[in-house]
C-alpha cells in the first residue's frame, strides 16, 4: 500500500472490490451489511497500523466458514488493547468498534511484528446480527 494515508482509503475499496468478485465470480451470498461493516474493520486497523507502527504495512482477505477475514500485518511486536470506556474521550475507539462488529478478533505475534485478524459475517441474521442481550 501507498506509504500516505491515502491507502487507507484504497484498502475500504479493495476490500469492498474483494466481496463484490465474492459475491459475483462465486456466488457467494454477501450482504450490504457485510460489506459495510468490512469497509468499518478495514478502516479501522489499516488506520492503526498507519497511525502506531512504523514501516510497510500489508493486509489479507479472506473467505472462511460464512466469514470474510481480513488481516492486517504491521512492524510493531505488541498486543494492541482497547481503552478502558470513557464517555468523555473523543476518538481512539477503533480497537473497541471492530471487536464490537467482528465476530472473533486475534492478535497474533510476529517475528517482524503482528497480525491483527478479524472475521465478519457474510450474510445478515447469523452471529454479528444479533444484538448484545439476543433477540
Amino acid at each position: 500500500m501507498d506509504e500516505d494515508d491515502s491507502c487507507i482509503a484504497q484498502a475500504r475499496h479493495l476490500a469492498a472490490d474483494f466481496l463484490d468478485r465474492a459475491r459475483t465470480d462465486q456466488g457467494v451470498t454477501v450482504s450490504a451489511r457485510a460489506v459495510d461493516l468490512t469497509r468499518l474493520v478495514v478502516s479501522e486497523l489499516v488506520t492503526n497500523a498507519r497511525k502506531y507502527a512504523p514501516g510497510p504495512l500489508w493486509m489479507e482477505l479472506g473467505l472462511a466458514g460464512g466469514t470474510v477475514e481480513v488481516t492486517v500485518r504491521d512492524s510493531v511486536r505488541l498486543h494492541p488493547a482497547a481503552r478502558p470506556g470513557d464517555p468523555g474521550r473523543v476518538g481512539q475507539h477503533g480497537l473497541e468498534i471492530v471487536m464490537a462488529v467482528a465476530e472473533s478478533f486475534q492478535v497474533r505475534l510476529e517475528p517482524s511484528g503482528k497480525s491483527v485478524t478479524a472475521r465478519i459475517a457474510l450474510a445478515d441474521g447469523t452471529v454479528a446480527d444479533v444484538p448484545p442481550g439476543g433477540r
